[in-house]
């Protein structure tokens, strides 16, 4: 059994800004691996860069802090590597919907057996205060002084496009509840993403805890059943109230499942003393 203890280093200080989401969406990563009784050893967890990005340095697990929007990226590459270790990433709304868009889209169709974990604080926070792809329209920053004019992303509905086997929203306001879906997607056999409503206190004062508060409203409370795709997308739509919970789940085979070459064992373990590349070196050189 894992001891919450085992999973915190106390040499490491933890500088975010008082009152900050990132702290409750880190206590809830911790409870959930102390729930799924994952072990440190097997455990690894990538991240981007932002404000969440040394969330890797506060739990005794594995880590790699990747270079910014290329969380995913690291994450697949650990995760071919060794398929056995149990992969979490964790980023914000800058880094995976923006400059990590990409990869976001492709881990989802790929459908790899990790989990990622978005920061969504609608807002570039580390640098400051610019608009982030999530930022409202009309919003005002340093970067938008007369609003915001595109359109935010709505990763909800992304996900499903791109087609992401679990797709939850989790507000950093409500620990249990959102430890409770990072849980799940552990548990869940393929690409599990969960983006968290995580308050900005510095420099978002529209998409605050009390605003999150108000209009948020828990799917499982409902009649709602996560396995109508349709469905799904007319959920990540509404605006008037926000629903957080599972919005979809599904099971199909996992991008790792699909591969012959890790049939047998990780490719970390296999042998490399019997391959003869002289083939490959003489059809290329």
């Amino acid at each position: 059994m894992v001891e919450l203890s085992q999973l915190h280093e106390p040499t490491h200080t933890i500088t975010w800004c008082p009152g900050c989401g990132n702290f409750s969406i880190l206590a809830a990563l911790k409870k959930a691996i102390v729930d799924c009784n994952l072990e440190p050893h097997n455990t690894v967890i990538v991240s981007g860069i932002g404000c969440g990005g040394k969330i890797p340095h506060f739990i005794k697990t594995y880590g790699f802090e990747s270079l910014h929007g290329r969380a995913l990226a690291a994450a697949s590459g650990i995760k071919l590597a060794n398929h056995k270790l149990e992969v979490i990433v964790v980023g914000g709304d800058g880094d995976g919907y923006g400059i990590g868009a990409n990869h976001f889209i492709h881990a989802s169709r790929r459908n790899y057996d990790m989990t990622y974990i978005v920061q969504n604080n609608q807002i570039y926070g580390l640098t400051t205060g610019q608009a982030s792809p999530t930022s409202e329209k009309s919003m005002k920053t340093k970067s938008t002084p007369f609003g915001v004019i595109e359109q935010p992303i709505n990763p909800i509905a992304l996900a499903l496009a791109a087609g992401a086997t679990f797709i939850a929203r989790g507000f950093s306001g409500d620990l249990t509840h959102l430890s409770n879906l990072i849980s799940q997607g552990i548990k869940h056999k393929g690409f599990a993403f969960i983006d968290v409503f995580q308050p900005c206190v510095i420099w978002n004062h529209i998409n605050t805890f009390e605003y999150f508060r108000k209009k948020c409203y828990k799917l499982e409370q409902t009649d709602y059943k996560p396995n109508d795709k349709f469905e799904a997308f007319r959920k990540a739509f509404e605006t008037d109230k926000l629903p957080i919970g599972v919005f979809y789940q599904e099971q199909r085979p996992t991008y790792e499942d699909e591969l012959p070459q890790l049939s047998t064992s990780p490719l970390v373990k296999q042998p490399i003393d019997n391959i003869d590349i002289q083939k490959t070196l003489e059809k290329y050189l």
